[in-house]
């Protein structure tokens, strides 16, 4: 079959314009026509039909237009009832004459508005001589690069070579291309030209060099971001890592050596630009990853109780294949602790010899030697991660081979075996920095009090449950075992106890005791208890392990308990799967060290967390997050599938997993027939409510599939996600990265749907709605305390209104500027500034600076389009003001009610048994006490947070103004004067930074 021909340069845009196609011309009233487009052969003007107009009327000269915008970024569009029908990515609008009418359309497809846009694009900006791309097509870096190494493999020096040389050429220059889909683009080149032969000439081999290996998303992005040309310069590539990728800090120099390590043309490097191969091999490089390289390193505080981190933990660690058959294999503890796993499971019964062994207590065939585990795990505890190792020791040894453990536990660990007894004065347990490198053993533990040798122990492991339940002779007495004082004393900060109530819990249970639950038992609790359940989490550790009846090792959901706080989720780690997906890759982050701190309203001692949250979580801000799903790379057949060929036909699933508000799952269309580049060009939006305990996992499927669908997927935490435009890197369904298998994406993290992009993940406010919703306080019951709250009511509404009022300010001038709502805010200068310079190429507005602000002021008469875009733009700037001037006092109100509030928290229980309120009531006044301090903390940090994006966003401006000259005619004292504004607004932050809160 012959394949499709890609666009791959100017002049096949400017062709497939001038054949014309099929566009709909959308009107602001609400009406959309079918018309035929084309490009007039001379360049000069575009023409539709059918129309009633007068031929003549009927278009548009291409001297007339002033912008060409992508997307939906026009009052039509943004006022057409039928709008919301309208794929975002396949609408374009073209901005003429001088009061920037629109002429508004939608393409059958991305790609076709993608061709109209680079091409309308490249003529306005080559308006005075349109024909020169024609002439120079030959002579592109490109086609000069590919010319030499051309003539670097034609030995003779004939300007002709065999098929197969030019085919090995090819690959070495793209090893992801098939070689038939090489050979077939030889010869379709040849039939074309009506020649047949076995041997290609240098035009031939840049022809299809061209056409394979050009993505052409990858070119429109090139053309879009170099202003036309085909090439970018060190200073393209500076305005697309800080506006588009979120690169802070970047400069020439730091462009110049990109351009240097990724073109691949000797001109390219030397001159300084890249070209489009040189910036596809950039974007699928490590530099572009979608994981962010600060997560590959410890990135969290490693400072906290150990109760305060979900902890990466293994189930039955000693089986490779399932519970039920699998034979106990060394090699399950090396994989698990190479994976970065810091709790694994020892079960060890009686050997012979008097000497302990492990083994799959369903099948006995095989067994493991005690002593050879112990020497195999601490050869290999802390290769992946330093911080501390738990094992959880399931003992069924007689006392004899008890000793025996024990003894040799001490002869191979050493001093790493954590032994300290725990101080009652403590009231958390230590750090994972404060236990690096140490070995935690999980167990029964004899009574400290007692002188005895051995005694009996109450015996609630997963064993001893499967045997309740399968037992119909069970009569609810626990299992009795006996425990010798050596083994005992090896158990400091992980005694195991048993589970009876919260309440209980919370009044009898010490910091260092823990329980196991087995999964059905936990999700009763989850479901019942969500939030005393977060709270147990605060302060204990809570084990979590499969059920007894998954025989075949497949594995739970872990989120659903990492959203109670459970710390240790227990996985099958030899069964792959979607669960096990999220699993690695929640632990992906903070350097795979095993510790994810978690949020702090799971941390915090007075604080409302529901596990069961369905909407926005107390004092937190919810982000919308936009994806679009642009192409795929090198898709591979599925694994399983059978009796079929090649070809498939791909599609993305994009998954958000985390609490059941933020859990959602959609899809893009199938790609017919298209495994090596297929172009899906979708958008989607996903709210997120608790960012923190969020994850995305990318999943690529077959929709024409025998016996297995599955082609690869990629699970990443929310945190990590980096903006910009990314590749993910797809795993195999063991979890492998599979070499050349890519997803082509790009992310944005906005602070509302529709909103402006966060300066920082941090710092976000809560998401715009028609209506402004307000956090509400709730009533305590308790005068005295519900009096104290009751005075935060107002500074909340100001710090929500300064908040809201400074986005929808932005956001106007985002719309004004022809942006879409991911847009930043650098971007929207660099917009504003091309439409405020004159014809003669002077600015006609000027930066000045008032009270440290960046104010623009007119510098004569202006057209009523750049007024309505000044006025929005002060709007913004006044907006901020205020922000940030009041934001100190109005947090500090809220920070006092807050510390007020606080000073109830020991007397709430007496104050509430004065008044009356017990049991049920007396626990609803606590939870409603610890969401009102939970959205007092929160309001507070997301002002003060507001405070610090208007500061850097204010700083972001003036350094956009000066950079893009709308400064007073270059006159020192103005630059001057811009840079002593600079210092101001970073003083002003460091000063905030060393002050108050």
């Amino acid at each position: 079959m012959p394949s499709e021909k890609k666009i791959s340069s100017a002049s096949d845009c400017i062709s497939f314009m001038q054949a014309g196609c099929e566009l709909k011309k959308v009107r602001p009233n609400s009406r959309i026509y079918n018309r035929f487009f084309t490009l007039d052969t001379d360049l000069q003007a575009l023409r539709w039909e059918p129309s009633k107009k007068d031929p003549e009327k009927a278009k548009l000269d291409i001297a007339a237009i002033k912008e060409i915008r992508l997307g939906k970024n026009t009052e039509t569009f943004r006022n057409n009832g039928l709008a919301d029908q309208i794929c975002e990515d396949s609408a374009f609008s073209i901005l003429h004459g001088e009061n920037y009418e629109s002429l508004d359309l939608v393409a059958n497809s991305a790609d076709v508005a993608n061709i109209w846009v680079s091409g309308l694009r490249y003529l306005v900006s080559r308006s005075k001589q349109p024909l020169d791309f024609m002439e120079d097509n030959q002579n592109t870096p490109r086609f000069m690069w590919l010319k030499t190494v051309f003539e670097a493999a034609d030995i003779d020096g004939n300007g002709i070579m065999l098929e197969d040389t030019s085919v090995e050429l090819i690959k070495q220059l793209n090893p992801t291309l098939k070689e038939s889909k090489i050979r077939l683009k030889f010869k379709e080149i040849q039939k074309s030209k009506e020649k047949l032969t076995t041997r290609v000439t240098e035009e031939e081999f840049c022809e299809a060099f061209c056409e394979l290996c050009t993505r052409p998303e990858v070119y429109f992005l090139l053309v879009q971001i170099s202003k036309n040309k085909e090439y970018l310069d060190a200073n393209d590539l500076m305005l697309f890592l800080e506006a588009e990728q979120g690169v802070a800090h970047i400069t020439e120099d730091m462009c110049l050596d990109i351009i240097r390590r990724y073109e691949l043309s000797e001109e390219g490097r030397q001159k300084g630009f890249l070209s489009i191969d040189g910036f596809t091999q950039y974007l699928l490089s490590p530099e572009c990853d979608i994981f962010d390289p600060e997560q590959k390193n410890v990135a969290q505080d490693m400072t906290q109780p150990l109760s305060h981190y979900y902890i990466n933990a293994s189930h039955n660690t000693y089986l490779i294949e399932d519970q039920f058959r699998g034979p106990a294999d060394i090699n399950g503890y090396v994989r698990a602790l190479k994976m970065g796993c810091r709790s694994i499971e020892l079960d060890v019964s009686d050997g012979s010899d008097n000497e302990p062994i492990l083994c799959n207590r369903n099948n006995m065939t095989t067994h493991l030697s005690f002593r050879n585990v112990i020497e195999v795990i601490n050869k290999f505890a802390f290769v992946a991660s330093e911080y501390p190792l738990i094992l959880c020791l399931g003992n069924h040894c007689s006392l004899t081979q008890q000793k025996v453990m024990a003894q040799q536990m001490k002869k191979v660990f050493g001093n790493k075996l954590y032994t300290e007894a725990p101080l009652p004065s403590e009231s958390y347990l230590p750090s994972p920095e404060k236990l690096k490198r140490m070995i935690i053993v999980k167990g029964k533990k004899l009574p400290p009090d007692s002188d005895v040798l051995e005694g009996e122990v109450t015996d609630e492991d997963e064993e001893a449950e499967m045997s309740r339940r399968m037992s119909v002779e069970y009569n609810g007495e626990q299992k009795q075992i006996w425990l010798c004082r050596e083994l005992s004393d090896l158990v400091s900060i992980c005694k195991s106890v048993q589970y009876r109530d919260f309440e209980l819990s919370i009044k009898s249970q010490n910091y260092w005791e823990m329980c196991s639950f087995s999964e059905t038992e936990a999700s009763r609790i989850a479901n019942e208890y969500p939030e005393d359940f977060v709270n147990y989490n605060k302060k204990f550790l809570s084990r979590i392990y499969p059920s007894a009846m998954r025989i075949d090792s497949s594995n739970l959901n872990p989120q659903d308990f990492w959203n109670c706080g459970c710390q240790i989720v227990a996985m099958n780690f030899q069964t792959p799967g979607p669960m096990m997906d999220l699993y690695t890759g929640w632990f992906l982050q903070n350097g795979g060290c095993g510790y994810v701190l978690r949020p702090s309203i799971m941390r915090d001692e007075v604080s409302y967390f529901s596990a069961n949250t369905k909407g926005i979580v107390p004092g937190v801000s919810p982000l919308a997050l936009h994806i679009k799903i642009i192409s795929g790379q090198n898709f591979p057949k599925p694994k399983g599938a059978c009796a079929k060929g090649d070809v498939i036909d791909p599609y993305v699933c994009i998954e958000i997993h985390g609490i059941p508000a933020d859990c959602s799952e959609q899809r893009t269309k199938t790609v017919q027939q298209n495994s090596d580049n297929p172009i899906f060009d979708e958008t989607f939006e996903f709210q997120v409510n608790l960012p923190e305990l969020a994850m995305i996992r990318f999943v690529v499927l077959d929709d024409d599939y025998i016996g297995d669908e599955f082609i690869g997927q990629y699970t990443i935490p929310f945190e990590c996600l980096q903006p910009g435009y990314r590749h993910v890197p797809l795993r195999s369904f063991v979890g492998d990265i599979m070499e050349h298998v890519t997803l082509f994406v790009h992310i944005a993290i906005t602070n509302r749907s529709g909103g402006g992009k966060a300066q920082k993940r941090s710092l976000s406010v809560r998401m715009g709605k028609k209506v402004r919703e307000y956090t509400m306080l709730r009533n305590i019951g308790l005068k005295t305390i519900d009096d104290i709250f009751k005075i935060a009511v107002h500074p909340l509404r100001e710090a929500i209104d300064m908040r809201e009022n400074m986005q929808n300010a932005i956001v106007a001038v985002k719309e004004l500027c022809g942006l879409p709502p991911i847009a930043s805010l650098k971007q929207c200068l660099l917009t504003l500034s091309s439409r405020l310079i004159t014809s003669d190429n002077t600015p006609s507005v000027s930066l000045v600076m008032k009270d440290n602000f960046p104010y623009l002021e007119p510098l004569g008469a202006i057209p009523d389009v750049q007024k309505k875009m000044l006025a929005a733009y002060e709007l913004m700037i006044q907006e901020s003001r205020f922000l940030i001037e009041m934001a100190d006092t109005v947090q500090e109100k809220i920070v006092q009610c807050q510390k007020a509030g606080m000073e109830f928290h020991e007397e709430l229980h007496n104050l509430g048994a004065k008044e009356g309120l017990k049991g049920r009531k007396l626990n609803k006044a606590t939870e409603s006490f610890a969401w009102n301090i939970t959205v007092l903390k929160g309001q507070g940090d997301l002002l003060k947070n507001a405070k610090n994006e208007a500061l850097e966003n204010m700083k972001q401006i003036q350094l956009a103004c000066l950079s893009c000259a709308l400064s007073k005619a270059a006159s020192s004292s103005a630059e001057t004067k811009g840079k002593r504004g600079l210092e101001a607004i970073e003083e002003k932050e460091s000063s905030e930074e060393n002050g108050k809160l």
